[in-house]
């Protein structure tokens, strides 16, 4: 049992990376992504506030701070994928993923400010590592073949300072309320955010399109699995180990990429991919001793 939080941080983090392949199929055959996204958290939503309703009796009584904390977790989701795909347009996948990643170091600057942990070097090595480890993924270290734009710089690192609040976000919900309403309220105010940035009319035609089943496989998996998972995890472990056990998410990323769509993987990625398992392993031997 010592592994549990940590284990359901990184099962989630497994969906996030499939969802993420998932996308990048859909975006191939033309989707906005911030359409792609809308349906991610709506279809999250709707899994979710059936659970709501199917456990109404025992979700009474919601306090003023799990909506105050459910409501900034919707936030840093929605601004995570906003900024994502900014850092993405402006420059590269490869510098928004490595910059968006960054996320452990805010959070671990903020659980020092807010004495939620101490600072050791064994933290700052895990974070140094993950960080390695997903430049060599990633390919970022190449500048040559690597266009950066200083709005691409500052939108990559919005959405990692994004990824870190809605960590925060959800810790904090989690120890106030119950997951289905914490879940139900975040999920809307990310639908309400997003819906003002999208497109409507290519975010109806999803619905009499042939893709409409990636979108709902997309929103299970990405949302409505994932999310479920990774608040009962991270109730049972820090923000801090959180972030860094969550890194798995590209490597399971380059795999499905791999393995699904054709991509070939490189000896430095995967030495990269090594980098940030071997990392994971040992934050997760730690953590449980």
């Amino acid at each position: 049992m010592k592994f549990t939080g940590i284990g359901l941080v990184i099962l989630a983090a497994i969906c996030w990376g499939i969802s993420g392949g998932i996308a990048d199929i859909l975006m191939d055959k033309g989707w906005d992504p911030i359409v792609i996204s809308l349906y991610r958290g709506a279809v999250g939503f709707i899994c979710f506030f059936v659970w709501f309703l199917l456990r109404f009796s025992q979700n009474r009584g919601i306090s003023t701070r799990t909506w105050i904390w459910s409501l900034v977790a919707g936030v840093g989701v929605a601004g995570n994928f906003t900024f994502y795909f900014l850092s993405i347009q402006a420059s590269s996948v490869a510098i928004a993923a490595t910059l968006m990643y960054t996320a452990p170091v805010f959070v671990l600057l903020i659980s020092f400010l807010l004495r939620l942990e101490q600072s050791t070097w064994f933290k700052w090595f895990c974070i140094a590592s993950v960080l390695l480890g997903i430049i060599l993924l990633t390919g970022a270290y190449n500048t040559k073949t690597i266009s950066v734009s200083f709005l691409g710089i500052l939108a990559g690192l919005s959405a990692g300072l994004s990824y870190a609040l809605f960590i925060f976000g959800f810790k904090n919900a989690s120890s106030h309320g119950k997951p289905p309403t914490t879940l139900t309220i975040a999920f809307f105010s990310f639908c309400l955010i997003l819906f003002f940035f999208t497109d409507k009319g290519e975010a109806a035609a999803v619905l009499s399109s042939k893709d409409l089943g990636l979108f709902l496989l997309l929103g299970i998996l990405g949302a409505g699995l994932s999310f479920l998972v990774y608040v009962n995890g991270i109730r049972r472990t820090t923000p801090a180990n959180a972030s860094m056990v969550a890194m798995v998410e590209p490597v399971t990323a380059s795999l499905f990429g791999v393995l699904v769509i054709g991509d070939h993987l490189n000896i430095i990625q995967i030495l990269g991919m090594a980098v940030i398992l071997v990392t994971i392993t040992i934050l997760s031997v730690k953590q449980a001793n």
